[in-house]
């Protein structure tokens, strides 16, 4: 059990990999401070994870507002006392297929606030929480088109190059507090979100669904899509002791399309 007794905050864990990600925490011995706007989408997981013997409290949140944000970690602090591990997840994909020109002033905003300014709160609110502390993990869940452009989808590749910023950023700041912070790059990752890509595709190229699929998947190393688990592997190495001496890192979980 690599996290026991650890407190993990977790935003965005009521489904695909957020949901993944909080319940292999908790396998791995942490109790959970689940973070987001539906709080009644939260609860299954919840259950899941008190279901496990760990202890699991739902905190609602508006990522995108400060006042909210730091009256969450507030309000965390008071039912838990501790926060070991921070964990990003909760974000958007933006406008799809769209043209930088063609994409409007407040899509672009709305996905850089999102998928930036959300990390960048909850980093600002529980840090100095792990700076008391001289303890702390801090994961941030990025993406690959955060390391490769995407045309049709510069709002959110811009979110993504962001992100990578901030995280090598708090990075050098926060390592003489003793607290690491890295970021993971999922690829593309089996659910509904990739279904709709294989749907598109399937469209605009006249082809079906399974075609589609083998065709997406020869763009990578390994010839496989992601799944959620693949990505929550990575984000528990982070998370734990095991990523002790790594910090201000991107590591990509693609199956090998960022090489």
């Amino acid at each position: 059990m690599l996290l026991k007794d650890r407190v993990a905050v977790v935003t965005g864990p009521a489904k695909g990999m957020g949901a993944a990600c909080t319940l292999l925490l908790a396998e791995h011995g942490a109790d959970l401070a689940l973070v987001g706007r539906d709080t009644a989408a939260i609860e299954p997981v919840a259950e899941q994870v008190r279901a496990m013997g760990r202890r699991a409290e739902i905190f609602g949140c508006d990522l995108m507002d400060a006042a909210s944000v730091d009256a969450m970690a507030k309000a965390v602090l008071a039912s838990f006392t501790r926060c070991d591990a921070l964990i990003n997840i909760a974000g958007g994909r933006g406008p799809l297929g769209k043209t930088f020109w063609e994409t409007t002033p407040e899509e672009f905003d709305e996905i850089l606030r999102l998928n930036v300014t959300g990390c960048f709160l909850t980093m600002r609110a529980f840090a100095p929480i792990m700076i008391a502390a001289r303890s702390g993990k801090i994961v941030n869940v990025g993406g690959t088109f955060g390391m490769r452009g995407r045309a049709g989808r510069a709002g959110y590749s811009a979110s993504k190059w962001g992100l990578r910023g901030l995280t090598k950023s708090a990075a050098l700041e926060l390592g003489p507090h003793n607290v690491n912070v890295n970021c993971v790059a999922p690829g593309m990752v089996e659910g509904d979100r990739f279904d709709n890509v294989l749907a598109t595709m399937a469209r605009k190229e006249g082809i079906s669904l399974d075609e589609a699929r083998v065709k997406h998947a020869s763009e990578y190393a390994l010839r496989r899509i992601s799944t959620d688990v693949d990505v929550a592997n990575a984000v528990l190495f982070f998370a734990s002791d095991l990523s002790r001496q790594t910090t201000g890192q991107d590591f990509t979980v693609d199956g090998g399309w960022v090489i």
